[in-house]
């Protein structure tokens, strides 16, 4: 038996060949989960992975899926340009994780350092792609990865991604817990920044509708800013949240890859230059596109409980943004 495929999905199938997804910092902790999980996926032809060390064994194991996307590795400086040529989409895990104690924060000396040289070699050898940042403090790596494009003229606003799904998924999953439902079926928006509380779920705006007493809500919205804490004193100084992370990072990399497929209606949040408030960057509910983000749906109806989060976020997210612009400014 023969059979017609619809044109459009015929037209997707070849524009999917031309998905070429890069990993950077394939090899660590949120780097391998996400890679398998992206292998795994048909929106990707190839899978191109780099790290300072183990990735040709990374790759290796990979290739043996029995899934289309072809899989290379690329390991040390020296082989990065090549990694990222010709990428459409790159993701970047990579950088040091949390210890107990640590906030996100105290990452910066080290990953700053990471996602500029990263930055830099994206605005030299794929200056089109989408970056998706997963480096904390994201809300410090963003402003980074942006100053370092504008450097080299090459800077879009539209494709530049700090990957906050990780909150979504968390409020989805929490809220669910509390209201038996299927966390599949739940969506809430998480607005704001990536770190304690810039973190801002908006309950308000759930579906489907749920409602919490406001002691109830309070504990929720705190365990949703600390979920990240939860997972570093539970891994007891074995690493951060990895697998969610991956899971996450993956989940908001198909949402791209849908949208620039054609795909119509896709909708993420993400941490993106904004003028939704006064902070410079600043996370929404973002329509996805062929060129990135088609438009900013902005923060819509806050309740009174999430204008005064919304409001006791800004300073510590603006001297975030400011400590990220300064470290590119200060860069020998």
């Amino acid at each position: 038996t023969s059979f017609a495929l619809s044109k459009p999905f015929t037209e997707s199938l070849i524009t999917w060949f031309k998905s070429c997804v890069a990993v950077l910092g394939a090899s660590g902790g949120i780097g391998q989960p996400l890679s398998l999980l992206l292998k795994n996926s048909p929106l990707v032809s190839e899978l191109s992975l780099y790290d300072i060390a183990h990735t040709p064994g990374v790759a290796a194991d990979l290739s043996h899926i029995e899934t289309r996307a072809t899989v290379t590795g690329y390991m040390g400086a020296d082989q990065l340009g090549a990694a990222l040529k010709g990428c459409e989409v790159v993701v970047i895990p990579a950088g040091v994780p949390r210890k107990p104690g640590m906030t996100r924060d105290d990452l910066f000396n080290t990953n700053a350092t990471i996602v500029a040289t990263l930055a830099d070699a994206c605005a030299r050898h794929c200056p089109q792609a989408m970056i998706c940042i997963i480096s904390n403090p994201v809300n410090s790596t963003i402003p980074i990865t942006s100053e370092v494009m504008k450097k080299h003229g090459v800077y879009n606003p539209n494709r530049v991604f700090g990957v906050t799904t990780l909150d979504i998924v968390r409020a989805n999953t929490f809220v669910a817990e509390l209201k038996g439902l299927d966390p599949a079926r739940v969506n809430v928006p998480v607005v704001g920044g990536h770190a304690g509380k810039t973190i801002i779920p908006l309950i308000s705006r759930c579906t489907p509708k749920v409602e919490f007493p406001a002691d109830q809500l309070s504990a929720l919205t705190g365990r949703i800013q600390e979920a990240g804490t939860e997972v570093v004193k539970a891994k007891a100084g074995a690493g951060s949240a990895t697998l969610s992370m991956a899971y996450a990072g993956a989940r908001f990399t198909f949402s791209l890859l849908d949208a620039m497929n054609g795909k119509e209606g896709v909708v993420e949040c993400a941490f993106v230059r904004s003028e939704e408030t006064e902070c410079k960057y600043f996370s929404t509910p973002l329509l996805l596109g062929k060129n990135g983000i088609e438009k900013n749906l902005g923060l819509g109806k806050l309740s009174a409980f999430e204008e005064k989060l919304v409001a006791e976020a800004m300073d510590e997210l603006k001297g975030s943004i400011k400590k990220g612009e300064d470290f590119v400014t200060n860069m020998k």
